[in-house]
């Protein structure tokens, strides 16, 4: 009877804490709104934003980081860090979020598959790969900052990619798909490279064979899936444009924002590779078995200084390819 009356009492709990938290959330959002009228009154150039738009860029993403710290994708810092940036870039752009929504969904669920096989390469292997604040913002600190500066310059809501309309907004939006696709390209091959890979990787500044694990190894599975993993940050991007967009048909193709995530997840990811040749040190150490990335006596060195940890080169790669990947983008697109 107790243990009865334990549950119903956990139940009671819980289903006041959802509503305290729909409650708080509906203020806000309404705040918001008020906050957003009120500025627009006195700035003419500045159009209010809906209601739902507030809701829907707080709530969705407050349930998506309490789920996935549920399920450890996410410890509690990392969980407050998702929510910051899945906020703004849903305020920003449903694009924007899709994107960033597939980048995280996939790679959450890459990351859990297989875990035998990488417990036996991986030193640092943690079950469910639980992602703080700091890898948080190393993969979306770009994206974020790109969404506000979006948001400066045409306001939130969607637009077509088209640079004889939109120049500077559309610049933006491609550096940001560029950044999460390359985030997404160096995790897809990271976690499916070690699973299915029948090759040794080898060193891509030296092409010389290398233990599993060693950073800067690369394998042509590891490569076709960073593509992938690029390219369906692209498609995630491109179909929110067909469901949110009515005039797509009055400006540039749209359809090259598919090739432009697979190419940017390609590049990025071998750019992260590069970086970490040289970059991030590691070694085999013997006592253990495995490739690590500190210095012992028991470990003989294979590359790299120890000058970058993984999450440093996720982000200087990230910011590279946000920088770079629009320029050829802009004289390669259809017009």
């Amino acid at each position: 009877m107790d243990s009865e009356n334990e549950v119903l009492m956990k139940e009671s709990i819980k289903m006041m804490t959802d509503m305290i938290v729909l409650c708080a959330t509906l203020a806000l959002s309404l705040f918001f709104w008020v906050l957003s009228l009120t500025i627009s009154t006195y700035y003419g150039t500045l159009q209010p934003v809906s209601p739902w738009r507030w809701l829907f860029s707080i709530l969705i993403p407050l349930v998506m980081s309490i789920r996935a710290m549920k399920r450890g994708s996410l410890d509690r810092s990392g969980a407050l860090g998702a929510l910051l940036v899945g906020f703004v870039l849903l305020m920003a752009n449903f694009s924007f979020f899709a994107s960033l929504l597939t980048f995280f969904l996939t790679s959450s669920k890459l990351t859990r598959w297989g875990g035998a096989q990488k417990k036996k390469i991986d030193a640092e292997y943690k079950e469910g790969g639980q992602r703080n604040w700091v890898q948080v913002f190393c993969n979306g600190g770009v994206p974020t900052e790109l969404a506000l500066l979006y948001m400066i310059e045409v306001g939130p809501g969607e637009i077509p990619i088209d640079f004889g309309k939109q120049y500077s907004a559309s610049w933006m939006c491609l550096s940001l798909v560029g950044a999460l696709a390359c985030c997404s390209g160096d995790t897809w091959a990271s976690e499916v490279g070690p699973v299915l890979s029948q090759s040794q990787p080898r060193l891509i500044t030296t092409w010389k064979e290398v233990p599993a694990g060693t950073n800067g190894g690369v394998t042509p599975v590891g490569l076709v899936a960073s593509f992938l993993g690029g390219l369906v940050v692209g498609v995630a991007y491109f179909v929110t444009q067909l469901l949110f967009i009515s005039d797509l048909h009055l400006a540039d193709p749209q359809w090259p924002i598919m090739v432009y995530g697979g190419v940017a997840g390609l590049l990025g990811s071998m750019l992260d590779s590069f970086l970490g040749a040289h970059m991030q040190y590691s070694g085999f150490d013997s006592s253990i078995g495995k490739v690590v990335s500190y210095e012992s006596a028991t470990t003989r060195r294979i590359c790299g200084k120890p000058i970058l940890d993984n999450n440093a080169v996720n982000l200087f790669s990230s910011v590279l390819i946000a920088l770079i990947l629009p320029g050829f983008a802009w004289g390669m697109w259809p017009r």
